[in-house]
């Protein structure tokens, strides 16, 4: 039911969880159901503020859409997902995965480095990734946990880009486009290239045609002009109005379509050929009607067909798993350390407050008993004491092996602890 907010009360323990749905068992047109603008991520994120959640973040791309949060289940963060895509709960169960603790950190660390990518060492997530937590952090949205696992995927992914070669050859979904097109299309430096669409992946796409295809045939359409000039005015390319596509698409020989529309835009009406043409759709939702290959010239390739490229590059990057494996094994164990360490911290610092106490009554006490008592001698040795039985009581939860939260209620209840906050 939209809109439903989460029941979220002081008793409802929050854990961590992921839940999303990827290119491994949602099909373009699905994912396009579930995916989520900029516009419309930030609106997701305040309407989560608003209903209580205390810390949420959202990617969507082209392959995924996920969100990584705080909740007593998961079931509220796909609700809050559906809430603001067109998809539905059932439509998501049919196709998700749902990780939680420690399963959604070891998820987030895969994702983040390029091993969970439609196309192995992609790194462009990162960056995605980088921003979704920015924007989540901008609006409060943050907490110490997820900043800190933020960060350590982050570090893990820099260090696999340098220490391996798992980044090596086709990175992105728009350079397996262009190493299609130059495996696929003889002379491609003296063809006609048509690229409909200028976000970001028709971007990346046109710099990676430019420096690969030494082409200089290309032509930029977009429904603003004035974005596509834009772009073209970095490389020097050629820009034509939307109005003229019908006339464009006829004279090229490999169209990419890279636009943002929630429906197809490139369909058999369009097509007037006298010679083969190639079309790529990169776009998601699906922009490319699936009737344009009742046209015997056209042949026609999705994203998705991309990922079944087997080539020597991706079997270099296979042999560097084992290695960037073992890099994410060592940064996520510090982080798992340090979360484990996080959660007694609360308890350590109301004991040394309590102790301080007992420590400024006694001395007080002792003050106006003892003759010449030596005040400074007594705040040294005291404050030496504390320090001992606090890193005592650390070094036992650090190796609690288990039994932390009865360790933590134990001490709680022995010295009176009044709950703060870490």
């Amino acid at each position: 039911m939209k809109n439903q907010k989460p029941h979220f009360t002081q008793a409802s323990k929050e854990n961590f969880f992921v839940i999303g749905l990827s290119y491994v068992k949602a099909d373009a047109e699905t994912r396009g159901h579930f995916s989520v603008s900029g516009d419309v991520q930030k609106d997701l994120l305040e309407d989560a503020q608003k209903k209580g959640f205390s810390s949420v973040s959202i990617i969507s791309t082209c392959n995924r859409t996920e969100i990584y949060g705080f909740a007593p289940s998961a079931h509220q963060l796909i609700q809050l997902l559906c809430d603001h895509t067109q998809g539905t709960v059932e439509e998501f169960k049919k196709v998700s995965y749902v990780y939680e603790e420690a399963e959604a950190v070891s998820h987030l660390f895969r994702v983040g480095t390029g091993l969970d990518s439609q196309i192995l060492g992609d790194f462009e997530i990162i960056s995605q990734l980088r921003n979704s937590f920015r924007q989540s952090k901008n609006i409060g949205m943050l907490n110490a946990y997820m900043e800190r696992l933020a960060n350590a995927v982050i570090q893990a992914s820099k260090r696999i880009k340098n220490e391996t070669g798992i980044s090596s050859g086709a990175t992105s979904v728009s350079f397996a486009a262009v190493q299609y097109i130059m495996a696929r299309v003889p002379y491609v430096s003296e063809k006609n290239i048509l690229l409909f669409g200028v976000g970001k992946i028709g971007r990346n796409t046109c710099e990676n045609l430019i420096k690969h295809t030494q082409n200089k045939h290309i032509t930029l359409i977009n429904r603003t002009k004035v974005k596509a000039e834009e772009v073209a005015g970095k490389f020097n390319l050629l820009v034509k109005d939307y109005s003229d596509i019908q006339c464009e698409i006829a004279q090229t020989d490999v169209l990419v379509v890279a636009t943002g529309a929630q429906r197809a835009t490139i369909t058999k009406e369009l097509l007037y050929l006298k010679k083969p043409l190639l079309i790529l759709d990169l776009s998601i939702p699906k922009n490319v009607s699936e009737d344009v290959t009742e046209n015997p010239l056209v042949t026609l390739v999705h994203l998705d067909e991309l990922s079944k490229m087997t080539n020597q590059t991706l079997a270099q990057r296979q042999e560097q798993l084992p290695l960037a494996k073992k890099i994410i094994e060592e940064v996520k164990a510090e982080f798992t350390t340090w979360a484990s360490h996080r959660q007694f911290i609360p308890t350590v610092k109301a004991l040394k407050e309590k102790l301080s106490e007992i420590k400024a009554g006694e001395i007080d006490f002792q003050k106006k008993k003892v003759t010449d008592f030596n005040e400074e001698h007594a705040e040294i040795l005291a404050n030496r004491l504390i320090q001992k039985i606090t890193t005592q009581v650390v070094n036992h939860l650090k190796n609690a092996n288990g039994s932390t939260d009865h360790s933590i209620e134990l001490i709680n209840k022995v010295f009176d602890l009044e709950k703060t906050e870490s």
